[in-house]
Formats: structure tokens, sequence, C-alpha cells
């Protein structure tokens, strides 16, 4: 069991305090939700840094509206297009990977971390290391350097606030001040848009239909990890890491409805849940206004509507890429980092029409065979696992596609 609570609970600070942001990844949706928040109550922040990978257009626009002071892309070739529209604008600009953790290295009140991949791993870090506070949106950060990322927000004093909905959900619900009541976490899962095929039905699906969400708005890679279930394993490896529960504590449950987020068991027989309407917008505010809550206008939750809400627990067979992610969490080491590596390989893979959706999972499950997995003590190890995981994946693409 991790023995840290590395999420702490303080008390309100003054609601009109301005707060300075960064924004990693702000052409995504999660930082297109952040955004919209920020528009919202412009009087309560202060955006210093904006990011992308090469969605250029929407950077600039997006940094121009909220003047920030630097904006940073991430594809170094998108570097004279960005620089070019921001011309007499006033506001800095720079590209590439040093860019992105220079640029997280400059200590603001709140860092969101949206960037999708282990690309996101570096930034992350870097604004930890400046111990204030950061909203982790990429999952893939603590499942490739999880004990490293631990240790960093420890030694710095950071405090490391989840945004994915269920862990957000559960850090609502849960009370740390008697974490030794706590019994099970239990995160919730849609299920995604293949919910009632049967694991060889699914063999013939399509990208388009892969992509279809029926809940959620979400880019292309978190969308096919929702459809293979893959996301549900990596939220389940990204609690352990979040709270001090024990690797067997932690369960998943279907939730077609997406009304409860996650819930809180405790020893006494209570369970707490988080209840709202499926929209980002709801955690991301929880995260931007932490500690206090802000209001927003969100559709709220009419359960007299909704009428019934439903729960089962997910077929193993129907979705292996569930096994795949416990089995990595249990052997340790480098394996979460090589899942994730190759899983992303995998995705990339399915997107581009090369291989089929059932494909994903097979790859990520030979390629764990074949690996070899050690201790990761500095981030460079992580990388060097990373870069063995994608090898190993794009092996097995060669051989057998």
């Amino acid at each position: 069991m991790n023995n840290v609570i590395q999420v702490q609970k303080t008390q309100p600070e003054k609601i009109n305090t301005l707060k300075t942001v960064n924004i990693f990844g702000s052409t995504g949706s999660v930082g297109v939700n952040t955004i919209s928040l920020i528009r919202e109550q412009r009087d309560l922040f202060q955006v210093e840094v904006l990011s992308a990978n090469r969605n250029v257009d929407l950077l600039a626009s997006q940094a121009k509206e909220l003047q920030v002071r630097k904006a940073v892309i991430a594809d170094e070739s998108c570097y004279q297009d960005l620089r070019e529209i921001l011309a007499g604008s006033g506001i800095e600009v720079a590209a590439g990977a040093a860019a992105l953790v220079e640029a997280a290295a400059e200590p603001v009140d709140f860092t969101m971390s949206a960037i999708v991949g282990a690309a996101g791993l570096a930034p992350t870090l870097s604004a930890i290391q400046t111990g204030s506070v950061v909203a982790l949106a990429n999952k893939e950060s603590l499942v490739c350097a999880g004990d490293l990322m631990l240790s960093n927000v420890i030694s710095s004093g950071a405090t490391l606030l989840p945004v994915d909905s269920e862990h957000n959900a559960i850090f609502q619900v849960l009370d740390l001040e008697q974490i030794e009541m706590v019994d099970r976490l239990i995160l919730t899962a849609s299920g995604g848009p293949f919910l009632s095929l049967t694991h060889e039905e699914m063999r013939n699906v399509t990208r388009e239909q892969a992509l279809a969400h029926p809940k959620w708005e979400m880019g292309a890679k978190i969308s096919i990890d929702s459809a293979t279930m893959m996301n549900k394993g990596l939220e389940l490896i990204e609690a352990f890491y979040l709270f001090p529960v024990d690797k067997d504590s932690i369960d998943i449950l279907v939730h077609p409805q997406s009304v409860i987020h996650s819930m809180v068991e405790y020893r006494d027989g209570s369970v707490l849940a988080q209840m709202a309407s499926p929209d980002m917008r709801t955690p991301i505010s929880y995260a931007l206004g932490w500690p206090n809550r802000h209001e927003f206008k969100a559709d709220r939750l009419d359960l007299g509507k909704i009428g019934s809400l439903t729960f089962f627990d997910p077929d193993p067979d129907q979705f292996p890429a569930l096994r795949l992610a416990k089995n990595a969490l249990e052997a340790g080491k480098s394996a979460p980092t090589i899942l994730n590596a190759v899983n992303e390989i995998a995705v990339e893979s399915f997107l581009t029409n090369k291989i089929g959706f059932l494909d994903i999972a097979a790859v990520v499950e030979e390629a764990l065979n074949k690996a070899e997995f050690v201790n990761c003590l500095e981030i460079e190890d992580i990388y060097e696992e990373d870069r063995k995981g994608r090898e190993i994946a794009n092996k097995i693409l060669h051989d057998k596609f």
C-alpha cells in the first residue's frame, strides 16, 4: 500500500484571489473545456502559458483571447507558422519538447496537465517540481512513472489533483482523515460504444464506430481507449498511485448512464458516490477552483427524468485490456510503462486502419509477454522503457500485419 496521501484537502481560500494558470494541451478536449470555464470567470484567472501539439490556429486564437505571456507548440515544424500569426501581439513563442519543460518550470498557482500520452510526462514532472498545484488530466504520466512522480510530489511539496472524472469523484468523497476506514474504491465505466457486442462481434468494428462514444466527447486516442476499456485499466493503475489503497482494493463497475462517476466504500458499509451529468467541465471546475467550488452553466442532474441507474461487472473476456492492465500493475517495475507505450502504438495503428479493433489488445498482450521489466529510478529510465515498448510493438506490427 502507498503510505503517502498524494492529494491533500485544505481550508478554502478567498474566492476572489487571482489565480495564475498554465494549460499544457490547451487545444485538446480537456484544454478547451478548461478555457471555457476560465472564459466564464475571467476575473479569477490569469493564464500565463498555453501549449499545443500541432494545432497552430486554435493555439494562436486562444493565446490572443486570453492575452497569455507565452504560447508553446510541441511540433517544431509549426514554430514559424505560430510565430507569424502571433507577430505583433507581444506573446512569446517557443517550440519543442525542451520548451515545454522550460515553460512548465515557471511557477504558477495552477497547472493543467492535459497533454495526451507519454509526451506529457516531462512537462508534468517539471510543473510538479515547482511545488505548486498540478491538475492531472494526463493519466499516462502516473501509469508510466508513478513512483518517480510521487517522489517528486513529496520532495517538492506540490499538490496533485485528479481531473479524470473517476478519480476526481473519489477525491470529492474520500475521507482522508479516516483513510484507514476505506474498504475499496469503485471506478465506474460507461462501457464505451461496444458494450452490447460480444468479443467476436467486435472483430469487424470500424474506426468511426469506435470513435463514437455514447456519453463523452473526447479526443481520438482516449475514445479508442474507452472502446477497448484500456482507459479503465489505465485509470486503475492511476488510482493506485493517487490514493493510499492496496492494489486489490480497487474495483471496476460498468455503469452505462455515466451518472455516478465513482464510489468509495467504507468499512462500516457506507458507500459514498459523486454524481453529476456526464460533462468533463465538472471535474475540471472542481480542480480549477480547488479548494473552493466554482459555479458554471452545467446541465443539472435530473434523476427523475433518468429513471433508473444500472450496474454490472465488466466481462474480462469481452474486454481483455482490463486484465492486461491489472497484470501490468501486479508485475510492477516498468510493466505499466511498456503497457502504455505499446497501447499508444497499437491505437495509432488502428486509427490509421493498419490493424483491426481486436488486434489492439492482442498486440499489447504479446508485447507484455515478450518484454523484460526493470526498475526505473530516473526519467531517462522511463524514456528507455517507453522506447523499448514502442520498438517491441512496431516489430510485432511489422511481422504480423
